[in-house]
């Protein structure tokens, strides 16, 4: 199925126009794709050969100009389970919203178009939130780096092993204790209907908006599992929006982003005060990257 703007958002096929799946999804693959180039064909085949079947992947289009957005339509045209938005360009927030917008599976999860996932990165985390009634099931990654080959842990095993489970605020708690996590949505499946029940999206404009999502969903979140496998590859690459180099301007902004996040943690440690309280650890990791920031700003040239 394929969406452009002039389409209305609905979660059901149009009749006729698709085969509908007979059950409900158990997991809706949400991805915001920009030119995402020669890696989108890798990042296709690794969701087409994952051995969790009852799943539906929504690409959303981010206004592409690279050709990505058609090479989207022949996958959807090849795949019943696949459907692609097709919306100018508004930045990956939008782009999880819209793909949110339409989502039927029972949980969801947001990759991005120019990485990779393990063939059974989806069924383990689905069969671990089935099992124990999760809110959310997040697995380890790790950073692989093109022009060198070198491979890294997200998490090293020595500083976070499998979690049973816990409450959301405890697993924060207890991941930002290893200062190598990373409060990023692709390291997991989200329950949609506590998303839909408090109303959760992520925040048009804003960097790293991964942050204060995942913050407040686990806040909200009853029950979390953590697996140490490694099931997920973050390309590390030129392309990469989180791997651009900061400079002049583009330092300034990033540094009004962090500040910004700062705040919204602020008040998301108000807000839910009765639970553990995650804002020092969650402090201690914006801070470090926004002063890095500042630092980059002040070596710049005037």
């Amino acid at each position: 199925m394929i969406y452009d703007e002039a389409t209305p958002f609905r979660s059901e096929y149009n009749a006729g126009a698709d085969i509908v799946m007979s059950t409900s999804p158990l997991l809706s693959i949400i991805t915001p794709m920009y030119n995402a180039g020669s890696m989108f064909d890798e990042f296709m085949q690794s969701l087409l050969a994952q051995t969790l079947t009852l799943l539906e992947i929504i690409i959303v289009d981010d206004g592409s100009t690279d050709g990505s957005g058609e090479r989207a339509d022949q996958y959807a045209q090849q795949h019943s389970h696949i459907r692609v938005i097709h919306q100018e360009n508004g930045g990956v927030s939008r782009a999880r919203n819209a793909g949110l917008a339409i989502a039927r599976g029972k949980y969801v999860t947001f990759p991005d178009a120019d990485d990779t996932m393990q063939p059974d990165m989806y069924q383990t985390l689905v069969t671990l939130a089935e099992a124990d009634n999760l809110d959310a099931a997040q697995c380890n990654a790790e950073w692989f780096f093109k022009h060198s080959q070198r491979v890294k842990p997200l998490i090293p095993l020595d500083r976070l092993r499998s979690t049973p489970v816990l409450s959301g605020a405890d697993w924060l708690n207890t991941a930002l204790k290893t200062h190598r996590y990373m409060h990023v949505v692709w390291l997991g499946i989200y329950r949609r209907e506590l998303i839909e029940q408090h109303q959760l999206q992520f925040e048009p404009g804003l960097h790293h908006q991964d942050i204060p999502w995942t913050t407040e969903f686990m806040l909200l979140a009853k029950r979390v599992r953590y697996t140490e496998a490694v099931l997920y590859r973050y390309y590390m690459h030129d392309a990469s929006i989180s791997n651009r180099k900061r400079t002049g301007e583009r330092n300034v902004e990033y540094q009004r982003h962090y500040m910004k996040i700062a705040r919204l943690l602020e008040e998301l440690n108000d807000r839910y005060r009765d639970r553990v309280k995650i804002y020092p650890s969650f402090h201690y990791q914006v801070t470090h990257e926004a002063l890095s920031v500042c630092h980059s700003v002040r070596r710049e040239p005037d």
